[in-house]
């Protein structure tokens, strides 16, 4: 999910207020109901992971890194993303008209948020896939690349 806001992060830095506010408040509307799910899914899932291999050494480090990797980017979400989205959506009952101005003046806060957020997923699946990689026995490896 957070890679989408990064692919079009570029684009949207240069919308006006306007057209910006009409895209955020409209285009993101069920990223908080599949992406909560997603999000809080991934950490649970690497974690049960990183306790089934827990005895394995060293996919289990990795394997925790990586899960810990989730749930630092979603305390990144939950510490600079989402008072974002509460401010918006508080000025959306209270006062519509300021919509614009509001997220113009928080747009750099959210749009860099998913970015950093990004980066540690990133981080986070990278040591998932190197668990494996190292958990993989060197022939299955060789026979795989050939």
């Amino acid at each position: 999910m957070e890679s989408a806001h990064v692919l079009e992060l570029p684009q949207k830095m240069h919308y006006a207020a306007e057209l910006y506010a009409a895209v955020n408040t409209t285009l993101y509307r069920y990223f908080a109901i599949v992406g909560g799910v997603y999000q809080i899914g991934s950490i649970l899932a690497a974690a049960v992971l990183a306790f089934l291999v827990r005895k394995r050494r060293p996919a289990f480090e990795w394997t925790l890194a990586g899960a810990l990797c989730l749930l630092l980017a979603f305390g990144v979400w939950v510490a600079v993303v989402a008072p974002v989205n509460a401010q918006v959506a508080e000025a959306l009952r209270s006062a519509p008209e300021s919509v614009p101005a509001v997220w113009m003046a928080l747009r750099n806060r959210w749009e860099y948020g998913h970015a950093a957020g990004f980066a540690v997923q990133l981080l986070g699946v990278c040591a998932l896939i190197l668990s494996v990689v190292l958990e993989t026995p060197e022939d299955a490896r060789v026979a795989a690349a050939g």
